[in-house]
């Protein structure tokens, strides 16, 4: 016997053939949310339009952002996820209803949360299209007993009831927005993953160390600090450091600063005037330079001269104990 319609996996479109177009657009599954790369095969799709997309757990429905581009298929699918199809009306009913339940069970799990004296802030409910599980997000400063907030909602909602502790970078990106420079949220369109950023990543990028400048909407380090740091790095690592002693001109200067955006030097003279100067001028001087010490940084010291003779170094003879003389 057949299992219930849930249980069947989803319908895929049959493949077509090696000239078509393979056509790949942004979707998103809830309004407000992160975009992601989606394919399809046959035609064109429209903004805004509600579209059913293979997921592990089955069919979900997703609403089209905007069109890519339409390519040759390629030898191997691209990794990213695959529209089945237009939703029908029932489905496009179903979605509506859909979001209405999320509202209603955010409001009803805030309420229970204020209830129970819970210290946790919820963030966003999702339940899935075919009703098997729903996903309550959740930030809390410690670990939370909702034990007995998930047999409330058990006994409410009738599903599987999945309680998913995130972070702030997490809540930010879920919640969306605009940041500093205008533009959406980095972690709310294309971020995939959080990489590490460090107060570091500032410095070398002579930032403002004013924690209201270099600070996203989560009250984190900004993401984009990691976008440009290796160029940063790279360009310092080939510059003069700081102390170094150039000759320009026939006159010792000092570096003090470095400025890797402009790739120039701020550098300070014998009468203790200072100077900016360029690529050309400090690759000029840093080569006839003597090699520096990798440790130090600084040119290593002049050797005395040698001694005279083959064994120049000085004779060391052994003092002999008192009371002891040597046998011949």
């Amino acid at each position: 016997m057949n299992g219930p319609e849930t249980d069947k996996k989803p319908e895929r479109l049959a493949d077509p053939p090696e000239s078509a177009e393979l056509y790949h657009y942004r979707i998103r599954f809830r309004e407000g949310i992160r975009e992601y790369a989606a394919f399809t095969h046959g035609a064109p799709l429209h903004r805004g339009e509600l579209v059913m997309v293979h997921m592990e757990q089955g069919p979900e429905p997703a609403i089209v952002g905007g069109c890519l581009g339409a390519f040759l298929q390629p030898a191997d699918k691209p990794a990213c996820l695959e529209i089945l199809r237009p939703a029908t009306e029932d489905e496009r009913s179903q979605y509506e209803a859909l979001l209405l339940q999320e509202q209603e069970a955010f409001s009803f799990c805030q309420a229970q949360v204020a209830r129970q004296g819970l210290l946790m802030s919820l963030v966003r409910v999702e339940r899935f299209f075919d009703g098997s599980k729903m996903i309550f997000y959740f930030t809390a400063e410690n670990r939370v007993d909702f034990r007995e907030l998930v047999k409330v909602l058990v006994r409410q909602y009738h599903t599987r009831i999945e309680m998913r502790q995130i972070g702030v970078r997490h809540e930010t990106q879920m919640l969306g927005g605009l940041g500093a420079c205008g533009r959406p949220l980095c972690c709310a369109t294309f971020l995939k993953v959080f990489d590490p950023v460090s107060i570091k990543m500032a410095k070398t990028q002579e930032l403002p160390l004013n924690p209201a400048k270099i600070s996203g909407n989560c009250n984190r380090l900004l993401c984009c600090l990691t976008y440009e740091y290796e160029q940063y790095k790279n360009v310092r690592r080939q510059m003069p450091k700081p102390g170094k002693t150039l000759d320009l001109g026939g006159v010792s200067w000092t570096v003090l600063q470095q400025h890797p955006l402009t790739e120039t030097l701020t550098v300070s003279g014998p009468d203790g005037t200072h100077k900016s100067v360029g690529r050309a001028e400090w690759q000029n001087a840093d080569a006839n330079a003597p090699p520096e010490d990798s440790k130090t940084g600084m040119a290593p010291a002049a050797s005395p001269p040698a001694r005279a003779g083959a064994n120049a170094r000085p004779r060391h003879t052994r003092r002999r104990k008192p009371g002891k003389t040597r046998q011949e």
